[in-house]
């Protein structure tokens, strides 16, 4: 059974994914302002963010906040804080791609302790909380139970428009790709991440990521059974800037290959 607070979030993230679907109908409408080259912010985006804050806020008031489009806010509780990406995908939002979501984690003590990743153009809601195991749409789920890289397909996100650890990130595929079955770009992290945890992907790994984009998924794959890391190890793979994540028998090896130095 759902707690308190995992329900709020569910809440949360529904109501600002009717309003995202219903503006995504409407997608050459949008009204879309540029925050940089190949980043674009689109008013549903923002709404989205507004329609979740204020939700949070009147159920949760005492507690810290750090959103995409809006930043960080502190809480009288300092234990306590959401992390929020309104709109994880929103390149692929725009171009009419239903593929995207809205992704809410709660933080607890450094810890995330509740998850919603939710896909509202396919209505796929995933949740977890610490503990309780991962869910999709009220079906649990477990990452896949795959052992050999080359039945294996991982995801990954590629750097854009001059941004990021591109030449990295086309190491680790020039290395990747002869030993598995396939790596897919699909543009949205926080499904890349819930993917894993259903068993549709073995892995996926990325740098240069946000904490927003990552914080919920991570909880996802390690209620499924999974294990999640920084590239760098020791670091927090929520806020470190890289994460990669894989069912247990293949982690180690995907793991190994991205960490690799040239």
């Amino acid at each position: 059974m759902a707690s308190a607070n995992l329900n709020i979030m569910i809440r949360a993230a529904r109501k600002a994914g009717r309003s995202l679907v219903k503006d995504f109908r409407e997608v050459e409408n949008l009204q879309v302002s540029v925050k940089g080259a190949g980043d674009f912010v689109s008013r549903a985006d923002r709404e989205a963010e507004r329609i979740i804050k204020e939700e949070l806020r009147n159920a949760r008031p005492n507690y810290g906040w750090i959103g995409e489009e809006t930043g960080e806010e502190d809480g009288e509780d300092p234990t306590r804080r959401w992390i929020v990406d309104p709109l994880d995908g929103t390149t692929n939002f725009l171009h009419g791609l239903p593929h995207w979501a809205v992704s809410i984690a709660l933080e607890h003590k450094g810890e995330i302790v509740a998850s919603v990743v939710f896909d509202a153009a396919k209505d796929e809601l995933f949740t977890a909380e610490k503990g309780d195991g991962a869910f999709l749409n009220d079906r649990r789920i477990r990452v896949s139970g795959r052992r050999q890289m080359i039945e294996s397909i991982f995801a990954t996100g590629v750097p854009f428009a001059g941004r990021g650890p591109l030449p990295a990130t086309l190491r680790d595929l020039g290395r990747l790709m002869p030993l598995t079955a396939g790596v897919r770009r699909w543009g949205a992290a926080s499904l890349d991440l819930a993917y894993v945890a259903a068993g549709r992907y073995e892995g996926y790994w990325e740098r240069g990521i946000k904490s927003w984009d990552v914080a919920a998924g991570v909880l996802l794959v390690k209620e499924a059974g999974g294990r999640v890391d920084s590239i760098h190890p020791g670091q927090s793979p929520v806020e470190s800037g890289s994460i990669v994540a894989a069912n247990p028998q293949l982690f180690d090896e995907l793991a190994g290959i991205v960490r690799q130095r040239d």
